[in-house]
C-alpha cells in the first residue's frame, strides 16, 4: 500500500510514524519548513500515551500529571478536583521536542520519503496521476481542502488563545491547574520541576489585550510559582469546526481538517490520536485477513468515527457555554452547583473515564 500524507505537523508525523510500523510505504508533501513552536505543549491522556507507545512511538521526553485541580475566581474557591490513586491522568509533552524525535525515527525508515510541494499544480497531479492508494489531508487551506471538504459546522468563538512557558523555582510539579476568571480560563500545565506551560483563552469580543496585559494576567492568577522567565507569548484565534463528509473517493481529511475543538479541556489531539488508533486498526485488521486495502477503509472510519467525534466535540462546546454563560451573571449559584457535582466520586470518576478515552470509556 501507498500512502500520501500532505501536511507536516504533528499529526502527519504520528499517523505516517504508525504506518510505517506496518511496512506501508508513506510520502509526505509539505509546503516549506514547519516552525514548530517551543512554547506550545499537548496533554495526552493515559490510555492514548499507551496506544502512542505500543503502536506509535514511545515518547520519553514526558511528564506526569497526577492530578487536576479546577478553580473558579468567583467563587475564589476549588470546584473540583481529579486524581487517580498511584496513577496518572495524563502526560504533558512539548510541541517541538516531540517533532524532532518523530522526525528522526522516519527518516531511517526505508518505507518513508519527505517531499517538498513546489508548484502550484502539485495537487491536481496528485489527484491525476493516481499513484497513491491513499491521500491523507492534514494541511487546511490547501487546494484538497478548499475543492472537497468545504462543508463542515463551525462555530467562532471570539476567543484568542495565548501560550508560554513559565520558568520557575523548583518544586514538586504534577498537578495541573485551571482557573475560570473573569476573562477566560487559564491552565498551568506542569512540564517540569522548574518549567510549566500557560494557556490563557482570552475572551477578545468586546476587549484587546496586548501582549504586555496578557503576561501582567498571568502573574496575576498564578498563585504557585516563583518566575525567573516568561517566554514569548504565542498566540492564536479559537474556532470549532466538524467536517460533515469525513472522505472523497480515496482522500480524507485527518486532524484540525477534520475537527476542532476549544482547548479548555486539552481534548484536541486526544481527538486525532483516537482518530489514528481507529484507522490503524481497520487497516490492520485487513492486513490480517488478507483483504484489499482500498476505499472501504475510509467508509469503515467515517462510519466509526464521525458521529462520536461530533458528540464529543459538543459536549466540550457545552462546558464552554456553560463557563461563558456564568462570567455573566453576577450570583455564585451555577459554580457552587459545580462544586456539589465535583464531590461526587461516581461522576468524577466517568468524568476522568471520559477525558482519558473519549464517549467509548
Amino acid at each position: 500500500m501507498n500512502v500520501c500524507i500532505i501536511g507536516d505537523g504533528l499529526t502527519s508525523l504520528s499517523l505516517a510514524k504508525n504506518l510505517i510500523n506496518k511496512k506501508i510505504n508513506v510520502h509526505i508533501y509539505h509546503e516549506g519548513k514547519n516552525n514548530i513552536s517551543a512554547n506550545r505543549t499537548i496533554g495526552i491522556s493515559k490510555s492514548n500515551f499507551e496506544f502512542f507507545k505500543k503502536e506509535i512511538y514511545n515518547i520519553k521526553d514526558k511528564w506526569e500529571i497526577k492530578k487536576i485541580e479546577i478553580y473558579s475566581e468567583k467563587l475564589n474557591d476549588k470546584i473540583i478536583n481529579f486524581e487517580e490513586d498511584a496513577d496518572n491522568l495524563f502526560f504533558m509533552v512539548k510541541n517541538d521536542k516531540l517533532y524532532k524525535s518523530l522526525n528522526s525515527q522516519l527518516v531511517k525508515s526505508k518505507f518513508y520519503k519527505k517531499i517538498k510541494i513546489k508548484n502550484n499544480n502539485f495537487y491536481k497531479e496528485l489527484i491525476k496521476k493516481k499513484n497513491y492508494d491513499l491521500i491523507v489531508n492534514c494541511l487546511p487551506k490547501n487546494f484538497i481542502e478548499k475543492k472537497y471538504f468545504l462543508k463542515k459546522i463551525e462555530k467562532k468563538y471570539n476567543n484568542h488563545a495565548y501560550t508560554a512557558i513559565l520558568k520557575h523555582n523548583k518544586l514538586k510539579n504534577n498537578t495541573a491547574t485551571q482557573t475560570f476568571t473573569k476573562y477566560g480560563p487559564i491552565a498551568f500545565l506542569p512540564i517540569s520541576e522548574t518549567e510549566t506551560s500557560v494557556v490563557y483563552s482570552l475572551d477578545t469580543n468586546k476587549n484587546n489585550y496586548d501582549k504586555k496585559k496578557v503576561v501582567n494576567l498571568i502573574k496575576n492568577y498564578n498563585s504557585k510559582y516563583i518566575i525567573k522567565k516568561i517566554s514569548k507569548l504565542d498566540y492564536f484565534e479559537l474556532r470549532s469546526s466538524n467536517l460533515r463528509q469525513y472522505y472523497y473517493k480515496n482522500i480524507v481529511a485527518f486532524g484540525d481538517c477534520l475537527h476542532k475543538i476549544h482547548p479548555l479541556a486539552g481534548q484536541g489531539f486526544n481527538m486525532t490520536i483516537r482518530d489514528i488508533k481507529v484507522i490503524s486498526s481497520i487497516i490492520q485488521n485487513r492486513i490480517n485477513l488478507g483483504m484489499q486495502l482500498d476505499l472501504k477503509i475510509l467508509e469503515e472510519f467515517e462510519r466509526k468515527t464521525k458521529h462520536i467525534n461530533f458528540i464529543f466535540s459538543s459536549g466540550i462546546d457545552s462546558i464552554f457555554k456553560i463557563f461563558n454563560f456564568d462570567k455573566k451573571i453576577k450570583n455564585q449559584k451555577l459554580n457552587k452547583i459545580m462544586q456539589l457535582i465535583g464531590r461526587n466520586k461516581v461522576l468524577k470518576s466517568k468524568f476522568i473515564k471520559y477525558a482519558d478515552s473519549g464517549i467509548n470509556s
